[in-house]
């Protein structure tokens, strides 16, 4: 029986579970600034291009390409499908992402599992890159997957969860920062939220949307922590 309730919480994997988030938050606010964070950076701008691009091919559009900038940066371009489902996709989706691949990191199989999804996903979008900046990344994090896969198999250094996890706190407190940062903050007016803002006939601004879609972005980092306690149980 699923102990939605948390009864009797927390065990020695619930214990660990959210220390090492919190561990991997204290590091990744102490380094934000610092280029030791940038090709994690870079995963969460592929992610959210990723989910731009899949939200394109499930409203029947055509994605034409994807970039991913060494700014952090990103664009994706697409024909077709369905405009007002495509754009919040980005932000939500690479939340989204997060929310799994914490998740995922609560097992090795489901950890084994993330791994292989994130290293056929970057796989695909090699062949679609329009630029050597999300080439370069998708083949580094393919290497970068691959030895993190042999040290779990044939060594006694068993990290994968680990960067798994890790990989979901960047992508989940990136996603928050950066909608922050291109609504809330200061408003772009080439991002996501405004173009939304000028599609939807809700009174809404770009600023409103953002606030929206960064509290969704909140609720998937909530509702991870509390499924991970759950799964853990």
């Amino acid at each position: 029986m699923i102990n939605w309730e948390l009864r009797n919480c927390c065990n020695h994997d619930q214990k660990a579970f959210l220390i090492t988030i919190g561990i991997f938050t204290v590091v990744i606010l102490a380094l934000w600034r610092t280029f030791l964070l940038t090709p994690f950076k870079l995963i969460t701008v592929f992610l959210h291009e990723a989910s731009h691009a899949i939200a394109c091919i499930l409203t029947c559009g055509k994605v034409e390409g994807i970039q991913v900038h060494a700014n952090e940066g990103g664009v994706t371009q697409t024909r077709g499908g369905v405009y007002w489902l495509i754009l919040p996709a980005g932000y939500l989706g690479s939340s989204f992402w997060g929310m799994l691949l914490i998740l995922a990191s609560t097992n090795l199989l489901t950890a084994r599992i993330a791994a292989g999804c994130l290293g056929l996903a970057l796989l695909i979008v090699l062949f679609i890159a329009k630029n050597w900046t999300l080439r370069g990344l998708c083949i580094g994090f393919m290497v970068f997957l691959a030895v993190v896969w042999v040290l779990q198999e044939e060594t006694t250094i068993h990290i994968l969860r680990y960067v798994i996890l890790f990989i979901g706190v960047m992508n989940s407190l990136f996603s928050v920062y950066d909608i922050y940062d291109d609504t809330i903050s200061r408003r772009v007016h080439s991002s996501d939220a405004e173009k939304f803002a000028e599609v939807c006939p809700c009174p809404c601004t770009g600023c409103g949307w953002g606030v929206i879609w960064g509290l969704i972005s909140c609720i998937f980092l909530c509702a991870s922590m509390y499924l991970g306690l759950v799964i853990l149980t």
